[in-house]
């Protein structure tokens, strides 16, 4: 294939898909599918063969539109109607009412219109809209332009000053400068250069990287050229956990498909650029999101971190050269390069454009996937967005950053999202973990949650994080079983900030975080629950039995 034939392509696709009246997306991603999403797809397939409109109905599957709580969720075009909770029994009078006699049926439809007022979808354009195993589909979005502009149209280093205009940094929770990475693997010395896609995302309830790869896989194929073309790359790795089968599952037909199309192999599009892309699959480490643990795992070793200069810009995988990023940047540079970075530049703050991809959970009346420009505030994600907390509770905090995040309380609301604010209230970006916590909860007993699991995440290697943290989280134990004396609090601060300096890697770094914001914010509770032996969640203590508890 010539550059020339993807348009043939997009021009094909778009009037194959023009002869369809309607589009029917069925949601089939790995949080859709356990609730009967299959069944779901397979009874609209009957359900248009028995209504006879199958010839102006295109079936197809799609990734998450983000509405994880209410799925099986289906989209049906033109005019982007959203079904939730579909069920097989509903397919039936769906295509009836809303295909046959164009009547949509209203009381199915999802409701939460601010779900998405806030957002702005870029990386996620595509997510819920196109079937993620056909490569058709995402050209016929565009996909795949970006690299012809590229190859045919600009230069490495045009690439890379157009990522450093849209002001685009690193997703995967550091806020690199990504155009300045790629910069230093550009220019650094030795032959061949690599590039490793991060998609571990080791937090746990953090999902976005996860439904990217279901959704729009070709989006982060598409990256990753990209910035072989920029830095002289011609090998590259998606490092995937293997406990998303799905995924992988989508990323290996993505691959396939990109190869045929000779979008991947020696002779890209016949124009010379060689490039390759395999998948590497880790073992579940928390760890393993840190880049040097990624590269020994990627290289066949333990995923342990090591120390750093020599950084992986210049002594990589197999000491060469390597550029490694989150996919979810990767997944913006396609956009970047097609749009031009002044209108990616747009979008977001002066320091921090673009958007960011969370995943909203915890105590939340609207969990799910979300993509918010930057700078948007707690608030408007919690209470807008979110449609704030459920069965009348109240608010109490938010985890921002997953299991090395920052708890920050309701006075913190109105702060705005972005790598530096979040920095100086004690939380991080993280890999974009939104966990909201209610007035039933323990801050005390959360701290101690995710102290647990960095212990048990931790590799070991360094004293700081192994010994701190056992420490710390030896306290803790002791705390919430009635042991607790007041110099265990400042044993806990001072602990807390020996990890943070002096451990290895940004697991030690970040891992007191928890421990330090709930100590800053949340002072009181653990006063109480060392001089009072009261707990005002009723979490701790239950082996005291103890009456002030219950209160």
């Amino acid at each position: 294939m010539k550059p020339a034939d993807i348009q043939k392509i997009a021009e094909h696709e778009v009037d194959f898909q023009r002869a369809y009246k309607h589009r029917i997306n069925v949601c089939t991603s790995s949080g859709c599918v356990p609730f009967g999403a299959l069944k779901v797809l397979k009874a609209f397939e009957e359900a248009v063969k028995e209504f006879g409109v199958e010839k102006e109905c295109k079936v197809a599957r799609t990734g998450c539109v983000g509405t994880c709580s209410v799925g099986p969720a289906v989209i049906i075009e033109p005019g982007d109607y959203l079904y939730q909770s579909v069920t097989p029994e509903k397919v039936r009078e769906i295509v009836r009412d809303h295909i046959v006699l164009g009547l949509p049926m209203k009381e199915n439809l999802y409701s939460n219109e601010a779900f998405f007022t806030k957002q702005q979808r870029i990386v996620l354009k595509n997510a819920g809209k196109i079937d993620p195993h056909r490569v058709e589909d995402y050209i016929a979005m565009g996909g795949y332009s970006a690299l012809v502009k590229c190859i045919t149209r600009m230069t490495p280093q045009g690439v890379i000053e157009e990522v450093k205009d849209s002001g685009l940094r690193g997703r995967g929770g550091a806020g690199f400068p990504t155009g300045q990475k790629w910069s230093l693997v550009a220019r650094a010395h030795g032959s061949p250069k690599y590039i490793v896609a991060n998609l571990d995302e080791g937090d746990p309830g953090v999902f976005a990287n996860r439904t990217l790869a279901e959704a729009d896989p070709h989006s982060i194929i598409e990256g990753m050229v990209i910035a072989a073309y920029a830095v002289g790359a011609e090998k590259g790795y998606i490092y995937i956990r293997a406990e998303y089968p799905l995924a992988i599952q989508t990323l290996k037909l993505a691959l396939e498909q990109a190869r045929v199309l000779t979008l991947l192999g020696d002779n890209i599009l016949e124009t010379g650029l060689k490039f390759n892309i395999e998948l590497r699959f880790g073992a579940g480490a928390f760890v393993a999101g840190e880049e040097t643990a990624i590269l020994a795992s990627v290289e066949g070793r333990r995923a342990n971190p090591r120390p750093r200069p020599p950084y992986p810009a210049n002594s990589g995988l197999w000491g060469k050269p390597t550029l490694i990023q989150n996919v979810e940047t990767l997944a913006n540079i396609p956009n970047i390069v097609h749009y031009g970075g002044e209108w990616f530049a747009k979008y977001g703050t002066p320091r921090c454009t673009g958007t960011k991809c969370f995943s909203l959970t915890g105590k939340i009346n609207n969990p799910g996937l979300i993509e918010v420009p930057m700078g948007i505030t707690l608030r408007e994600v919690v209470f807008d967005i979110g449609g704030g907390i459920p069965d009348g509770r109240k608010f109490k905090a938010v985890l921002v950053g997953g299991p090395s995040g920052g708890c920050l309380p309701e006075t913190l609301l109105d702060l705005p999202i972005d790598y530096e604010a979040l920095t100086r209230v004690g939380a991080i970006m993280g890999s974009g973990g939104i966990v909201v916590i209610d007035d039933q909860s323990c801050m005390v007993d959360t701290a101690k949650f995710f102290t647990d699991f960095c212990v048990e995440e931790s590799c070991g290697r360094c004293n700081p994080c192994r010994a701190g943290l056992a420490r710390v989280k030896e306290i803790f134990d002791g705390i919430t079983k009635g042991e607790g004396k007041m110099e265990d609090i400042t044993t806990l601060e001072k602990s807390s900030g020996y990890i943070k300096e002096a451990s290895l890697c940004g697991l030690g770094q970040t891992a007191p975080n928890p421990v330090v914001t709930t100590l800053r914010y949340f002072r009181e509770e653990y006063v109480e629950h060392v001089v009072e032996k009261k707990c005002r969640a009723g979490r701790c203590f239950k082996n005291l039995n103890s009456e002030a508890n219950k209160q």
